[in-house]
């Protein structure tokens, strides 16, 4: 049998695999609870339409995505927080309006190609070191933001109101959770692929809620459950030749059922007389 870790290529998609797995659902958990997981989804447009636009002009199609998302995150941000859209409304505009240039400008270039395949369904083999590189920066910028505002973000979380009578910066708070969530999808697309990445950051994220109780040790099994879901996707698409992004979230997807049994069995033991 084939060794995956005998070949460069795999070796960078498990390392980005890890990464991606852990960051998405560290961010995933204060966006699901403010309801505001769709963004992912709108945010991974905004990529794909970066993506579009850097391949088309010969421009560095993961730096245009980059700018594109964080200009995108911080206004959507902007727009919720000074109440001049709702937060649903904001992200429709963003989600239609960015597939709408991605149409456009894919239209220009004759259509689809090999290389925007690779960007919306995730590619393993397009993977380089510089990927690697960049995801482990972010992985530090993240998890350090994560780990120094828990107590904000929660707060922001659960009362944004409350949290700003109580002196949190709310607006502050809210836009770095925003901008890295758009970096980490970003950066990890290569991976998953910019239409199923917004299913990395949500459903490990549901699946530990099914079995935690508390947020850090939600976050904690959260990553945990993110990065076996990366690894082991592409590990299966490795053997069985499968599309790597599809085998990720159905990996995601497997888990999730896995901590939904184990919760009903857990509910329905009898209790102790």
């Amino acid at each position: 049998m084939l060794n995956p870790l005998d070949f460069e290529f795999m070796v960078r998609a498990l390392w980005g695999g890890l990464m991606a797995g852990a960051l998405a659902p560290a961010l995933g958990l204060f966006l699901y609870l403010r309801r505001l997981s769709l963004i992912a989804d709108t945010l991974a447009h905004v990529a794909f339409m970066g993506v579009a636009i850097g391949l088309i002009t010969n421009v560095f199609p993961v730096v245009i995505a980059l700018i594109s998302t964080v200009i995108a995150a911080a206004s959507i941000e902007f727009l919720r927080s000074r109440r001049l859209l709702p937060g649903d409304a904001a992200l429709a505009v963003f989600l239609y309006s960015s597939l709408a240039v991605a149409v456009i400008v894919i239209g220009f270039s004759d259509g689809f190609n090999a290389d925007l395949f690779g960007y919306l369904f995730g590619s393993i083999l397009t993977i380089s070191d510089t990927d690697i590189w960049l995801l482990a920066g972010l992985a530090v910028i993240t998890l350090g933001f994560v780990a120094v505002f828990f107590s904000e973000l929660a707060q922001t979380s659960f009362h944004a109101d409350l949290a700003r009578t109580s002196g949190v910066r709310v607006d502050l708070i809210n836009l770095g959770l925003a901008v890295l969530t758009g970096a980490t999808i970003t950066l990890s697309m290569r991976v998953v692929g910019v239409l199923l990445i917004g299913a990395l950051i949500v459903i490990p994220v549901v699946a530990a809620l099914r079995i935690t109780t508390g947020l850090r040790q939600t976050i904690f099994v959260a990553m945990l459950m993110g990065m076996a879901s990366s690894t082991g996707g592409l590990l299966i698409a490795f053997y069985t030749d499968m599309a790597p992004g599809g085998a990720v979230v159905m990996t995601a997807v497997g888990i999730l059922i896995a901590a939904t049994i184990w919760r009903l069995g857990a509910t329905r033991k009898p209790q102790p007389q």
